[in-house]
């Protein structure tokens, strides 16, 4: 088994040694590290090709997004198994040796999220895998929770988080990578779903152990707000099963109200005006996604019933 690692990358130079010198000290070897670079103006590839000379580096010339970079990356990568890493985390000795062996588990096994942890705080979750509600809303498995042991048990979650998630080369060559309409923000949930939704799992193993230096390097504030209220209903769009919409769907108004209105009581600030937008942008896009909607809902072999067993709650419930 050959593993690629894909690293989207922009100006984030000095995270570079915490997270290729963990790299280095994996002790399963078998694998290749591809940095993507997004067109950085602070001199991480030079520092790249000097000090990291196994890694190889794949220069864009330009921003091209989360997903853009990703998918160049997934272009040019020969592995059996795609990791995708964020280039603001350090990855424990095992990690990749845990996340590879947790595939010959069962071979409906189309990824595998390890326990992402705070970097600077390493008992604290940034997320034990993703969960998908009722209501069309994704959050992060115990975000902010301290590590007490509520995570150590290996089980199917509904996505994995993209700061650090592998998975099958030949489930993604089946239901596709991620989608650059998305850009930025639940380009993995949406992944997740299209895997679920073609009847793979996606695990968790806790064994598997990450640290993130959360929104180190990405976006946040009025960008994120942005992409996180458009891509929420991006996510309804393309594959929420009509069957299950038509039961849910009052929970579903319900959140995106609960949403725009908290938006409306913070209407002064500039994240909370993103989210406004967003929501109106993914509003619009139904029409748009009804050719990707086609494809993915022909793709499912999944029942409701086993569906909605993999989803969680309305956050209210």
């Amino acid at each position: 088994m050959f593993v690629s690692i894909i690293i989207p990358h922009w100006n984030g130079r000095h995270h570079l040694d915490d997270c290729f010198n963990s790299l280095r000290r994996q002790t399963f070897t078998e694998f290749e590290t591809i940095l993507v670079d997004n067109g950085s103006s602070d001199g991480s590839q030079d520092y790249t090709r000097t000090h990291f000379p196994e890694v190889r580096l794949l220069e864009l010339g330009h921003n091209t997004g989360f997903t853009g970079a990703c998918n160049a990356g997934y272009d040019i990568a020969q592995g059996d198994i795609i990791v995708l890493l964020n280039n603001d985390t350090e990855v424990a000795e095992n990690w990749l040796e845990e996340l590879t062996a947790t595939f010959a588990i069962d071979p409906q096994i189309g990824s595998v999220i390890g326990k992402i942890l705070l970097f600077d705080d390493r008992d604290t979750f940034h997320t034990a895998g993703d969960l998908y509600r009722l209501d069309g809303t994704p959050a992060n498995r115990g975000v902010w929770q301290k590590d007490t042991g509520q995570y150590d048990r290996p089980e199917r979650v509904f996505s994995g988080c993209g700061a650090a998630v592998a998975y099958r080369r030949d489930v993604l060559d089946e239901v596709g990578f991620l989608d650059n309409t998305l850009y930025f923000s639940c380009e993995d949930v949406d992944l997740g779903w299209r895997i679920n939704l073609a009847g793979y799992k996606v695990w968790y193993q806790p064994t598997a152990v990450i640290y993130h230096k959360l929104k180190a390097s990405g976006g946040s504030g009025a960008t994120s707000s942005y992409y996180d209220g458009r891509n929420f209903l991006y996510l309804i769009w393309k594959n929420y099963p009509i069957s299950l919409l038509r039961k849910h769907w009052p929970k579903i108004w319900s959140a995106q109200w609960r949403i725009g209105r908290e938006a409306v009581r913070h209407w002064r600030g500039e994240a909370a005006r993103a989210r406004l937008r967003g929501q109106l942008a993914g509003l619009f896009g139904f029409f748009k996604l009804l050719p990707q909607r086609r494809r993915i809902q022909a793709t499912r072999r999944i029942t409701d019933d086993e569906l909605t067993a993999l989803l969680s709650p309305p956050q209210d419930s």
